[in-house]
């Protein structure tokens, strides 16, 4: 077979050298435009995990690279004069130029023709090649021309930055922050040889441009951040090798880049894409070149695997590798936003900010922080229960970070484990009964802090179904007090309430006999900010509030909130999300009012507002209260993020004390981007941009995932909804599974404990033997 691969990089040349190395008799040629041994940049990252590739692919290249890298197993973050540091992270740093050099030889020495100082402009020079590599690089001229067939979709990011190097020898991957009076620069560093290593320099770009950096030369530029970052570097200066630039033109903007094909047939050979012509990934995260490279590894196994057979072993290629660079892609995208928005952390104390740092990109979680660098983790859970006010003299082990107290007003919950609200429809005439006292009396009784009932409606016409809950008259409250006594009395949890408004999604069946469909008789009508039909064509259309009905409402939500006190509920929350009927005033997409509560947003919030603010004035002053907030409405036109900080801001201000985080369910034309703990950045950015304490919802599964999201400061509470209808007790059950034996478990259910710890014990060692056996059976 006849292979060209345009581009000399690491994709193109390690992807020529395992095709000769599988078989001498293909005719293979690489095609550089820069001269022999020639490259910029500094060094490129690997982690142990991708050497363990290289060395399956090819030993004695990899041999070769590994005897050139430097190794190191330590991150460390400085902010502020504070210097926090972790191990285990095992990453190895060599010459972008070196990299090259290694694997340009070893091309030459299996019989690659190596070109350079050719500059193709396409592939039609190539006509009897049988299969052309575009490995062309990150402007991909390849790629731009046959635009139509890849999609590739370039997102320039947020921030400007410069690679630069210098002689200072980290010890450890370096991470370094430094305020000026225009805003945050970092630095990433690492040595990457015996003398030398990486300095890259970052900023938001409206910070750069502050900072006049867009209008010095290269040299200024260099002394700017030299004097910067002069506590890292000892004397030592950076340097820049990219000659050919002048000016600020080093400083660019990180580009995303992603396609949505990567083979296109040219007529004649097909054409495919490796490396960064088919997709990026940020440096944060050090991934570029170990994408390029586990490209060039998986299309070689794609055809050594489907002899004879190209285009299947490239659907293949195509098919294996997009998943892969999608997860990298995505942690990149977690990473590269946490550095574009720095300043939202910057106020953490700094062993959060470092924490927070390590875990940014949520492909490296609590437990798996612990793996690393135990002593690391250990140390930084006392941190945190020190601060949740834990004694530390009697606990007998650490404390995970969902196992700490937390506390608001004169309520302490005893973890930051809260059942969410979770509509059962079981109600007759709004009146709970023996149902929910099973239904919340357990999950009081597994573990949780705290328990809340689902949403509960002020009217009979403020309900979803005929089977929701109601607050509307004495007897409801008597029912709900018989709850709230019986979870005092039988747990430590404690109990809330939420206060809700169906509006324009009302009066339609339980979910089990048509979800969202209307009622087939005994309809009562629906208000809404403005007319609205929830389901188009389907569900009865909602007619728009009055003054009086505003009155009406606001004055019904009081007496249910008076209700919820005499029942002697702990907490109190009001249901703005979701886009019943207080959030259909929040939301442009259904609030299309011309008076004083439409236009604006602080116009959309001032009903809700004043609702949330009567109920304030009606709850008792030393217990909580919060709000539920659709963060994102996931449609064009719509809520977004930055609106759900402000709305954070303006509930606060009215007194809420915490926002707790949901999205969407405003509009059936939502497009939701979902994903494990998918809605966590909504209450990371609330709680650290508007100030105010959130619970994060949605997706959250594991205790790994209450430990991260707590102990990284981006919520300060998780809400589990479906891992609890599976089990009431999944707070101590997930305790058991992480190996915390000091949460209490009701004195009934003892003998259950010892049980379940040991089997959860048995069932590890049974998998660590497994794994053995499988590792002495591969080597």
């Amino acid at each position: 077979m006849k292979i060209v691969c345009i581009g000399g990089g690491p994709a193109g040349l390690y992807f020529a050298l395992l095709m000769k190395k599988q078989d001498p008799a293909h005719d293979i040629t690489v095609v550089e435009r820069n001269r022999p041994y020639d490259t910029f940049g500094w060094g490129v990252v690997f982690s142990d995990q991708t050497l363990g590739n290289l060395q399956a692919a090819d030993p004695q290249t990899a041999a070769e690279i590994l005897g050139a890298f430097n190794h190191w197993d330590d991150i460390e973050v400085n902010i502020r004069g504070h210097k926090v540091r972790s191990g285990g992270h095992g990453f190895c740093g060599i010459g972008r130029k070196r990299l090259l050099n290694i694997l340009q030889r070893r091309c030459e020495e299996l019989g690659v023709k190596l070109v350079f100082e050719t500059d193709v402009q396409g592939d039609e020079q190539y006509s009897d090649a049988d299969l052309i590599i575009a490995s062309d690089g990150l402007n991909s001229r390849i790629r731009n021309k046959y635009a139509a067939t890849y999609q590739p979709d370039v997102d320039l990011r947020k921030c400007r930055f410069v690679w630069l190097g210098t002689h200072k020898k980290f010890e450890a991957f370096t991470f370094a922050f430094e305020e000026t009076g225009h805003g945050w620069f970092q630095a990433h560093a690492y040595q990457f040889d015996g003398d030398t290593s990486t300095f890259i320099v970052e900023a938001p770009e409206d910070v750069w441009l502050k900072a006049g950096i867009d209008k010095m030369e290269k040299e200024e530029g260099i002394a700017f951040c030299e004097k910067l970052f002069a506590r890292y570097l000892d004397g030592n200066p950076l340097m820049s090798n990219a000659s050919h630039l002048r000016g600020s033109a080093q400083w660019i903007r990180f580009p995303r880049v992603v396609c949505k094909t990567w083979v296109h047939h040219n007529g004649r050979a097909p054409v495919v894409l490796m490396g960064d012509a088919a997709h990026t990934a940020h440096f944060s995260v050090g991934s570029g070149t170990k994408l390029a490279l586990e490209d060039s590894i998986e299309l070689a196994r794609c055809i050594g695997r489907s002899p004879g057979d190209l285009p299947q072993a490239l659907a293949d290629y195509e098919a294996v590798r997009s998943i892969e660079v999608l997860k990298i892609q995505n942690a990149a995208r977690n990473s590269t936003e946490w550095f574009e928005n720095v300043s939202r952390y910057v106020n953490l104390p700094p062993e959060q900010f470092a924490y927070s740092l390590l875990t940014r990109s949520q492909r490296i979680s609590h437990e798996n922080l612990r793996l690393r660098d135990k002593g690391y983790v250990e140390q930084y859970e006392d941190w945190i229960a020190l601060r949740s006010g834990v004694n530390r003299a009697p606990v007998r082990q650490p404390i995970p970070p969902m196992f700490t107290p937390y506390t608001v007003r004169s309520v302490t919950l005893k973890n930051r484990v809260v059942v969410s609200p979770m509509a059962q429809y079981s109600c007759v005439d709004g009146l709970p009964g023996d149902y929910h006292l099973v239904h919340l009396g357990s999950r009081a009784m597994g573990g949780a802090g705290l328990v809340f009932v689902e949403m509960t409606c002020p009217t009979p016409d403020a309900r979803i179904t005929p089977g929701c809950p109601g607050l509307w008259n004495e007897q409801q409250r008597d029912g709900f007090k018989r709850i709230v006594d019986y979870v005092h009395q039988w747990s430590d949890a404690m109990i809330g309430m939420q206060l809700g408004h169906a509006g324009p999604k009302g009066s339609t069946r339980v979910p089990w006999e048509g979800e969202d469909q209307p009622l087939e008789s005994g309809n009562w009508p629906l208000i809404s900010a403005s007319p609205e039909q929830y389901i188009d064509g389907v569900s009865d259309w909602s007619k728009p509030m009055t003054r009086a009905d505003m009155d009406r409402v606001r004055d019904d939500f009081v007496r249910s909130t008076r209700y919820a006190a005499e029942a002697g509920f702990d907490w109190l929350e009001l249901h703005c999300a979701h886009g019943y009927l207080l959030s259909s005033f929040i939301s442009p997409l259904t609030n299309q009012r011309t008076d004083e509560y439409g236009g604006s947003l602080a116009n959309r919030l001032r009903y809700p507002l004043e609702v949330f603010k009567a109920m304030r004035a009606a709850w008792p002053k030393d217990l909580p209260m919060s709000v539920r907030i659709s963060a994102h409405d996931w449609v064009e036109g719509g809520i977004t993020p930055d609106d759900a900080v402000e709305i954070g801001r303006m509930f606060k201000a009215a007194g809420a004390d915490m926002i707790d985080c949901s999205s969407g369910q405003v509009s059936k034309a939502q497009k939701p981007v979902y994903g494990r703990m998918y809605q966590t950045p909504f209450a990371d950015r609330i709680r650290n941009e508007a100030g105010i304490a959130t619970i994060a919802v949605g997706a959250i599964s594991e205790a790994d995932h209450v430990n991260s999201i707590i102990a990284a400061g981006r919520a300060d509470l998780c809400a589990i909804a479906r891992p609890h209808l599976a089990n009431p007790q999944w707070t101590l059950l997930e305790a058991a599974k992480i190996g915390y034996h000091d949460l209490g478990w009701p004195v009934q259910y003892l003998s259950g404990k010892n049980q379940l710890e040991r089997n959860i014990e048995r069932e590890k060692q049974m998998a660590a033997q497994a794994a053995e056996a499988a590792n002495e059976r591969f080597n």
